[in-house]
């Protein structure tokens, strides 16, 4: 390579870093978020969150002891809480990855669609699914706080397994299987 072949590539390097675009940026909730649009949303640790009509293109992230009461809300990605106090997503809400759940308080998805799958692992507090439309799965493993599964078309499959109390519902339409504890439901 000649000096000027190398200064070409570099001056393309430099233009290409220039033209990529930024990373998305994330918004921070403590309080209420009305109908306006943020890119990735986290509800951090110990801190209450509403989201009310809002759009999020990204992921909600909900923290250790957290809350988020998310209403007709669109989240483009995922909605995740791990070790959080209590995740709500309700009222015609739209989620267009999936909801998990994991090792934290109660969790309830109601009236609302969810394009892939539903996972509520270790809980504590009650968790529900109602009256909803699953584009996956619905899974519930090890929680403690008790199971309410009611009224939800569910494309993938029901799976409960090590609840305790036993998980409690029915009337799901279940594209895929009914297992282990919610063969019934």
């Amino acid at each position: 390579m000649n000096g000027r072949t190398l200064n070409g590539i570099s001056a393309l390097v430099i233009l290409l870093a220039l033209a990529s675009p930024a990373a998305a940026e994330e918004r921070v909730c403590r309080g209420t978020i009305g109908d306006t649009t943020v890119d990735n949303l986290r509800v951090p640790q110990n801190a209450t969150c509403r989201l009310n009509g809002t759009k999020v293109k990204g992921t909600v992230k909900v923290e250790r002891n957290a809350k988020l009461f998310a209403q007709d809300v669109v989240v483009i990605g995922n909605v995740q809480g791990e070790n959080a106090a209590q995740v709500n997503v309700t009222d015609g809400s739209r989620v267009g990855g999936s909801v998990q759940v994991v090792q934290g308080g109660g969790a309830v998805v109601a009236d609302s669609r969810i394009n892939a799958d539903i996972l509520y692992d270790e809980q504590d507090k009650k968790v529900s699914v109602l009256r909803s439309r699953i584009g996956g799965n619905v899974q519930a493993f090890q929680n403690d706080g008790g199971v309410e599964i009611r009224r939800n078309t569910i494309d993938g499959n029901l799976q409960c397994k090590a609840n305790n109390p036993k998980p409690v519902g029915g009337n799901n339409i279940v594209g895929g299987n009914k297992e282990d504890q919610c063969k019934n439901l």
